[in-house]
């Protein structure tokens, strides 16, 4: 399971009970998962990568050698954010192994327009086009300068969680709720938002987080420069939409780029960081979008 940007596997640590044990948490012992959580190359508890071409294609065959060195024949992948681009990579990649993928982002309408005739469509066209107006920034800036921020989030401790806090209206929302009216959104406390900051700061990896968006962005601009689509995906397909992400992907754009979708659902609450927020929820997401392939 892989975290995104500005997260680390801090948010991820609440499902942990849920999914190892879930007898504890209202759901069944045959619904228990081992867990492998790593932390993407350049964020957090993992360093700085010593050379070029880290992008979620190479993370992506990273994290099949992982499962692979730790002797599990058969296993599933999940991601959110960054991580729903490694997940999908892996799902193109389709290494040995690998049986099915799950994320609560569909990042592969970042790369072109997307059908606009239902409502639902029309609805998640207009949050997308709002969130690439407005809410673009960030991502711009780390895909094309990365350096440039990079050395005020190494400097300034300030800079570093202004930088992290500030990435989508309804995260934004309730982090404020955290801190001035003390009302966190399910785990996404201040003392967890503290503790993610703190993190990228004390490890220093403020600037190569942001460098993995050059990375990707560099890979993108290669992959569309050779003309050639990218592989599909023929593993089994799982997707959650929750009603506080940036766009909430209806069913028709998920089944587009996953023909292969075998579980679709939108859960009633959570956001951007799904997991980090309402951890139960998003644990029992995860379970039904397997149950079918144990």
């Amino acid at each position: 399971m892989t975290h995104g940007w500005p997260g680390s596997v801090i948010e991820l640590l609440e499902i942990v009970g849920p999914l190892t044990d879930p007898t504890a948490h209202g759901g069944r012992a045959e619904d228990a998962f081992d867990l492998v959580l790593p932390s993407l190359p350049g964020y957090g508890f993992s360093g700085e990568p010593a050379e070029l071409g880290w992008n979620v294609g190479r993370v992506a065959q990273a994290w099949a050698e992982l499962m692979h060195r730790l002797g599990y024949p058969r296993y599933v992948v999940q991601g959110g954010d960054v991580g729903a681009a490694v997940t999908d990579a892996m799902g193109r990649q389709a290494p040995e192994g690998l049986v099915g993928i799950h994320t609560n982002l569909l990042v592969t309408v970042l790369a072109g327009p997307q059908p606009a005739e239902s409502e639902q469509e029309r609805a998640a066209a207009d949050q997308l086009a709002t969130f690439r107006e407005s809410g673009f920034g960030y991502f711009l800036e780390m895909a094309t300068r990365p350096q440039t921020i990079g050395y005020a989030l190494l400097d300034s401790p300030v800079a570093l969680a202004a930088w992290m806090l500030d990435h989508d209206t309804d995260s934004y929302d309730k982090i404020s709720r955290a801190f001035l009216d003390g009302q966190p959104a399910g785990q996404l406390t201040r003392d967890t938002i503290v503790d993610n900051v703190t993190l990228y700061w004390l490890t220093g990896t403020g600037a190569s987080a942001a460098r993995s968006y050059w990375e990707d962005g560099r890979a993108l601009a290669q992959a569309r420069a050779s003309g050639q689509a990218p592989p599909g995906v023929s593993v089994p397909v799982g997707f959650t939409t929750f009603p506080g992400e940036i766009w909430r992907s209806p069913r028709s754009w998920v089944e587009q780029s996953y023909p292969n979708l075998t579980y679709f659902n939108q859960a009633d609450k959570g956001g951007h960081f799904a997991a980090w927020e309402e951890p139960e929820l998003f644990s029992e997401e995860v379970r039904a979008a397997f149950r079918s392939l144990r």
